[in-house]
């Protein structure tokens, strides 16, 4: 059954104002888009006959873009490889705001290079220069910047008294402005209740948010929530998607999934196949040399 778009629609649901002749300005329903009103009091007076099929046509629009494949990281702007979607796998510089993947930063490193692989700014020897850079950053509006120092109130660490009350504002501020980890990171206070009520509906949203800009944690623990509600299929989707991004822990996921029988061993092939080829995408020998560096301070 096609659905009718409210665009080719030209009365009121309620009163059927609105037609050819009449000059009444009709609003579309905000949450299904299937109808228009011409005045919020028929759409009150409309609601109990209507509610059924907004509720529904809703909750599809949501999922259209809840499970829309994520947009991929930015390639680093050093070796062109695309960016490896783990945290570990890349580095923000204070300097001048870019993310530089480990492989670049590790060969600039070996190469006794005590300046930024992308602009050649002195690396911070101290946590006030550091937090010096960040301040710079911020003013600039860089929501990456703001977005560090959250972490750096949350955990109390580089100078920063801990504050979780801060680093949530700090988060929040990052994520109006669409940064994907301020999402999850909100989302996962919520869900711990980590200066903040627990809040599980709460934290579901910003998971959301966060798997739709292509978080891989946010959206695996949107399929960890889905498969506890026994919605097998919506988890499977959920960590299709993330394991096509990168996310390990989300093709362990799909395993159990068909270990236990929610999951077909077609799907898990997929999932396989697909994780794999975002790993061949990413790795590189700088990259591998990177990871096999065990030494705390190797990064800055």
């Amino acid at each position: 059954m096609s659905i009718i778009s409210s665009d080719s629609i030209s009365t009121c649901a309620n009163c059927g104002k609105g037609g050819e002749g009449d000059d009444i300005q009709l609003k579309s329903c905000t949450a299904c888009k299937l109808v228009k009103y011409c005045s919020r009091e028929c759409q009150i007076a409309h609601r109990p006959q209507h509610k059924k099929a907004c509720k529904k046509r809703a909750a599809e629009l949501h999922d259209e873009v809840l499970f829309k494949q994520p947009p991929q990281l930015e390639d680093c702007p050093i070796c062109f490889l695309l960016m490896p979607s783990l945290w570990s796998g890349h580095k923000y510089m204070t300097c001048c705001g870019k993310f530089i993947c480990t492989g670049c930063v590790h060969a600039n490193l070996v190469n006794g290079a005590d300046l930024c692989p992308f602009c050649r700014t002195p690396i911070p020897g101290t946590d006030e220069q550091f937090m010096k850079n960040y301040d710079k950053r911020i003013e600039l509006g860089d929501i990456h910047a703001i977005y560090d120092v959250g972490c750096l109130y949350d955990a109390g660490t580089d100078g920063c008294p801990q504050n979780k009350a801060k680093a949530l504002e700090l988060w929040h501020q990052a994520a109006e402005l669409g940064h994907v980890e301020s999402y999850y990171n909100i989302g996962n206070a919520y869900m711990k209740g980590d200066g903040v009520q627990r809040d599980m509906k709460k934290a579901i949203h910003y998971w959301e948010q966060s798997a739709i800009l292509g978080h891989g944690g946010g959206r695996h623990n949107l399929g960890v929530h889905e498969k506890g509600e026994c919605n097998m299929d919506r988890a499977l989707k959920h960590w299709m998607i993330a394991a096509r991004g990168g996310d390990t822990g989300s093709l362990e996921k799909i395993k159990q999934l068909y270990m236990e029988g929610h999951a077909t061993k077609d799907d898990y092939a997929k999932a396989l196949r697909a994780h794999q080829a975002h790993v061949d995408e990413i790795k590189s020998d700088q990259r591998d040399q990177a990871a096999a560096f065990t030494d705390d301070n190797k990064y800055y």
